[in-house]
């Protein structure tokens, strides 16, 4: 993902801290329906722990309940993301890296913007023989990024008669690994009907450091489980797929820090225009339904929330026992709360044994 090229610049609520010292720079029922100035606050956090969340919204798509044919398959995707933010995400930010500690009053007026460009792979194994009358899936995601964060603005600290204005930015970028996310998943099909289940999470090693304003892993582990539903109706060419999930989150110990659990629902809908071509929309919610805690968490609940929508096209093709689709989405987001927000475009390329029913479109997952 990439920086956009607008800023934003909001004056955040006052906000108080307990700190001693000015310091230097720092979701299987039918589917159940379903993330400045070089002068900012330390150990602060913000829902989910920086704004930034285990589930990535749009991880689903269209199809994401159509059991897989058997044997291997291989997705490759590439995800670009661009987003802002005003004072609140800022100030989180920093604090988690380190600034601030005493009961002072802060007014932060800042511009927070980040980007995110990553390449992960998924193989996954579809197994022939059914396991509680479904198919079988298991597989697991790897990733390299590249992210850069930048925070500009202006801070007031007031305590007592003292008042202090400080102007500045920093920013931080890195290349590293992300986080490795292995998943089982079952799915179920009857007619047009397909219903699938899942439990995922991350473990964490991808590259990351407290003090950094740039991280590509998110530095604690985690669990997540859903269920999805599609509907797919071969021969009229339509379809529609929603899967709902819930993530706990385990501790931070870099930071002492706890993310809430946080729900999840994404959705898609296609038609089929040709053998070869479908084209429809998706969108996602995203909600902190607890809040943080640990004894990192100085903010309290402080509960992050953010919606998603836009268009995709999909393209199919087999070739021998082989059949590849290339799915392009892009979703524009609004409605966020204490959670960076923007844009964000996914292109993947999915390998699989090519489909029982020819002409059968598979979509992104």
């Amino acid at each position: 993902m990439a920086i956009d090229g607008a800023s934003t610049i909001a004056m955040a609520p006052k906000l108080r801290f307990a700190c001693t010292t000015l310091m230097p720079p720092s979701p299987v029922v039918a589917a159940a329906t379903f993330a400045v100035a070089a002068v900012l606050l330390p150990e602060l956090g913000l829902a989910d722990e920086g704004g930034t969340s285990f589930w990535i919204p749009g991880s689903y798509g269209s199809m994401a309940a159509v059991p897989p044919p058997p044997g291997w398959s291989l997705t490759i995707v590439n995800e670009y993301n661009a987003a802002t933010a005003g004072g609140d995400v800022a100030a989180a930010r920093e604090i988690t890296i380190g600034r601030l500690s005493s009961a002072v009053t802060v007014n932060l007026n800042a511009n927070y913007k980040s980007s995110l460009d990553t390449f992960s792979i998924n193989p996954t194994y579809a197994f022939a023989t059914p396991i509680f009358g479904g198919t079988l899936e298991l597989g697991a995601t790897a990733s390299v990024a590249a992210t850069t964060v930048g925070i500009n603005g202006t801070l007031t600290v007031a305590a007592g008669p003292f008042v202090a204005v400080r102007e500045g930015s920093i920013s931080s970028s890195i290349f590293g690994i992300g986080d490795v996310q292995p998943t089982a998943q079952l799915y179920w099909n009857s007619g047009v009907n397909n219903w699938t289940t899942y439990l995922t999470g991350g473990i964490p090693v991808g590259t990351y450091n407290s003090s950094s304003l740039a991280n590509i892993g998110i530095g604690h582990g985690a669990v997540d489980g859903g269920a999805g539903y599609t509907f797919y109706d071969p021969k009229s060419g339509r379809e529609f797929s929603v899967v709902t999930g819930l993530t706990y989150n385990l501790v931070n110990t870099s930071t002492d820090y706890q993310s809430g659990i946080d729900w999840h629902l994404d959705w898609g809908l296609s038609q089929t225009l040709t053998k070869a071509i479908s084209v429809g929309a998706v969108g996602y919610a995203y909600d902190q339904i607890t809040g943080d805690s640990g004894a990192g968490d100085h903010l309290g609940a402080f509960e992050s929330r953010v919606f998603g929508i836009g268009p995709q096209v999909g393209y199919t093709v087999a070739a021998g026992s082989l059949q590849a689709n290339l799915n392009l989405k892009a979703y524009w987001e609004f409605e966020a709360a204490h959670r960076p927000s923007g844009w964000n475009a996914w292109a993947t390329l999915t390998l699989s044994p090519n489909a029982p029913a020819p002409g059968k479109p598979v979509l992104v997952k």
